[in-house]
């Protein structure tokens, strides 16, 4: 897995101007078909990603941030926060 760094966000339900964030994300694999559920980190994005059931590497389709914007249920973190920009 790569990992590209970004500004850091709180999670915290305390601080009402940072909304709460769905860190689940399940990645279907355009290869199998294959379906993995997994955490988004809040402080980088997953820019590769090895399927689990076949081991195709998956990386983001052209103008996409991210495997989770290109193959997951749930968009990457900055792209759930409007305010924050989306992984560069």
């Amino acid at each position: 897995m790569t990992w590209i760094q970004h500004q850091d966000q709180s999670l915290s339900p305390a601080d009402p101007t940072k909304p709460l964030l769905d860190l689940t994300s399940t990645i279907t694999c355009p290869a199998c078909g294959g379906r993995s559920s997994e955490t988004m980190p809040t402080n980088a994005c997953l820019y590769f990603y090895d399927c689990p059931a076949c081991g195709v590497r998956l990386k983001p389709k052209p103008g996409d941030c991210c495997v989770f914007c290109s193959y997951g249920t749930t968009p990457c973190p900055p792209k759930q926060t409007p305010a924050e920009e989306p992984c560069q």
